[in-house]
Order: C-alpha cells, then sequence, then structure tokens
C-alpha cells in the first residue's frame, strides 16, 4: 500500500528477512542462508535500480523544456517528489537499460523460475512443508502478497503513459549507474546455482561449519505450486493496475475493492499512530511536565529563586545590615567618634598664648623640682 518506490522494497526486505528467520527457527539454516544470499543480490538491484529510476526523474524535472505543463507532486517544497511511483510511468521507454535489469530484481523477487529467488524460496517452502505446515501456509500466502506488490511497483513506475513530466522527460543513468545494476541481474540470474537440486553446493560449504543437515530436497509439487501463486501475483496486479490512473489526485486502484483496507495498508497498519499514542504522546507529556512543573517552577523557581537566591539575600542583608554595618562600622565609627571627643577637649590646650605655654612650663619644672626633693627626702 505504499506509493514511496524505496519504501516498497523497505517493507519487502522485512518480509523476506522473514523468510530467513522461519528457515532458520525450524532449523533448515541452509535454506536460510541461500535465501540470505540470493536476496542480497536480487534486492540489491533493485535499490540501486530505484536509485537510477529516482536519479532520471529528477533529471527530467531539472531539463524540462519550456512552457512545459506545471509539475504536479508532493516534493519537500511543494515540487515534485521523485520517489513517489505516482509521478512516474512509462519509464520502460526512456530509461531501457534500467526497466532491463529491474524487471529481472523484481521477477527474482517474485520467485520466477529460473532465477535465484525461485531456487532460494522454494527451498524454504519445502524445508517449511516437512518441518511446520503452518508455517508454510503463512509463507505461501507471503510469496503471493510479494508477487502482488512486485507487479503494482513495475507497473506504476514503467508502464502506462508518463504521469508527469518529469517522467515523460527522464533519461537512462550513466554508465557508471548501470554497470553495477547489470552485474547484480546476472548474479540474480544465476545466484540459485549456488544450491540448485543435487549439487548442494552451498550445504557443502557450510556443513563445515553448521554440521550435516538432512534437506527436504526438490519437491516439484511445492515448486509449481509457489510458482503459479507467483505467476497469478502477478496477473492480478496487472488486472487491477493496468490501464488505471493513479496519480496524486487518483486513488488506488486497489482501493475499489479493499478501500478501508488500502488504508490500513498505507498508514503502515497505524504502527506510527498507536506508538505515537502510547510512547510518543505520553513521553511528550512527561517531559513537559518535567520541563515546567519540576525544572522550571520547582526547580528553577522554588528551589533556585526562593530557596537559594531568597536564602542567600536574606543571609547576606543580615550579614551587610546587621553585622557589618551595626557591629563593624558601628565599632569603627564609634572609635572615630572617641577619639574626635577627646582630641576637642585635648585641643584646648592649644591656646596659642606664650604666657600660657611659660606658664605650663613652670608648672612643669614645679612638679619635677617637687618629685626630686621628695625622693630625697625620702632617701
Amino acid at each position: 500500500g505504499q506509493f514511496d518506490i524505496k519504501r516498497v522494497l523497505a517493507y519487502s526486505t522485512i518480509s523476506q528477512l522473514g523468510f530467513m528467520i522461519a528457515a532458520v527457527g525450524m532449523g533448515a539454516y541452509v535454506a536460510g542462508m541461500f535465501h540470505l544470499v540470493t536476496h542480497a543480490f536480487f534486492k540489491a538491484l533493485l535499490f540501486l535500480g530505484a536509485g537510477s529510476v529516482i536519479h532520471g526523474v529528477e533529471h527530467g524535472e531539472r531539463h524540462l523544456p519550456p512552457h512545459s505543463p506545471p509539475l504536479a507532486g508532493e516534493g519537500p517544497e511543494g515540487g515534485l517528489d521523485p520517489q513517489d511511483m505516482r509521478n512516474m510511468g512509462g519509464l520502460a521507454g526512456r530509461m531501457g537499460w534500467t526497466f532491463a535489469v529491474y524487471v529481472i530484481g523484481a521477477l527474482a523477487l517474485a520467485g520466477i523460475f529460473p532465477l535465484s529467488g525461485f531456487w532460494s524460496k522454494d527451498e524454504i517452502l519445502v524445508e517449511a512443508l516437512h518441518r511446520q505446515p503452518v508455517a508454510f501456509v503463512l509463507l505461501i500466502i507471503a510469496a503471493f502478497f510479494t508477487a502482488f506488490y512486485v507487479g503494482r511497483q513495475l507497473i506504476l513506475v514503467f508502464f502506462g503513459r508518463p504521469r508527469t513530466a518529469a517522467a515523460g522527460h527522464a533519461i537512462e543513468s550513466s554508465a557508471v549507474m548501470v554497470v553495477p545494476l547489470v552485474i547484480l541481474a546476472a548474479l540474480a540470474t544465476v545466484g540459485g546455482g549456488l544450491n540448485l537440486p543435487g549439487s548442494q553446493g552451498l550445504a557443502s560449504f557450510l556443513e563445515h561449519s553448521l554440521g550435516p543437515e538432512e534437506a527436504a530436497g526438490f519437491n516439484p509439487v511445492v515448486a509449481l505450486a509457489s510458482l503459479g501463486l507467483a505467476l497469478f501475483g502477478l496477473a492480478l496486479a496487472y488486472g487491477v493496475y493496468w490501464g488505471q490512473p493513479a496519480g496524486l489526485a487518483d486513488r488506488d486502484a486497489l482501493t475499489r475493492w479493499i478501500n478501508g483496507v488500502f488504508t490500513w495498508l498505507n498508514r503502515k497498519w497505524y504502527v506510527d499512530e498507536i506508538y505515537g499514542f502510547l510512547f510518543v504522546r505520553p513521553y511528550l507529556w512527561l517531559s513537559g511536565w518535567l520541563a515546567n512543573v519540576l525544572d522550571e517552577h520547582f526547580l528553577h523557581d522554588f528551589i533556585h529563586d526562593t530557596v537559594l537566591t531568597g536564602g542567600y539575600l536574606g543571609l547576606t542583608r543580615v550579614l551587610s545590615q546587621g553585622i557589618d554595618v551595626h557591629i563593624i562600622d558601628g565599632a569603627a565609627n564609634g572609635l572615630a567618634q572617641l577619639i574626635g571627643w577627646f582630641s576637642q577637649r585635648l585641643r584646648r590646650v592649644q591656646t596659642g598664648y606664650l604666657r600660657n605655654y611659660a606658664l605650663s612650663l613652670l608648672l612643669g619644672v614645679v612638679l619635677i623640682v617637687s618629685y626630686l626633693l621628695l625622693r630625697m627626702a625620702g632617701g
């Protein structure tokens, strides 16, 4: 249900990892490793191919001829979104090499014979049938859905008429981008030879580390059933999407049959909304409470401003006014006043008259002589 070309592949990667984990969980380690290797080939091809498609559409947007019709898209600044498959269409005729290798990767992902994905996915299905029949049913359903969304993507991106002017003027990528795609397409084609029925080359290689493993072997019924379901998924995608407009203003063609379900798929099972409701919103509320109530009002206003700042200012006020001004300054000022008072009285001795000084001198001499006479008389 996604419209972003890379997001389709990203969710596809999750489902293919599910195939690998299912195989390993059942004890079919070789089958899981086999699908890991082949998936690396065709999924790398698809992601790089998606990059080539995006590059071509972006080039078409930047090099539109004069007087082209206005672009319609959902880009970050209101322009065209080069990753939205609804802005594509008709790229098979504009980007031949990218189209050819992308089809190889897509069909390998869908499990079409004789590409690598067919062999590795079939091996997992056979092991599931023998070990866990319930898992086999789930995996065969997943294989059908894989083929359907692969067909949906191919039709929306490469077939029909270009739905935007940018897609109509897209160009093929340069060799530096196309050559790695061709190499990956070759690997996605012949990668199944790593563990073909009868040869079991990968099983022999892994036996040194995993030990011997009893494989179920090739089952033509399972192979034909999985291939038939894959072809049916592709055919169903063709029947649903071929010739149907899928521009930004149009509803996806699948909504005619499963409108509510498609919305549920497009919104990714509402996982983001549920996660936001259960975790993000409570986290934002808690962080807001911690920031506003605990930090700002309690720690800042009460602890910092009232307790610490208010206490510090009160203490400094006591030290400044009570001790410094009244005690320390009072003692110093009192001493100064005492000295001033004493000097005021002592100043009276300084009259400026000579007779007073002579009289004082005479009195002093009389006192000294009297003192000496008293000492002599006492001695």
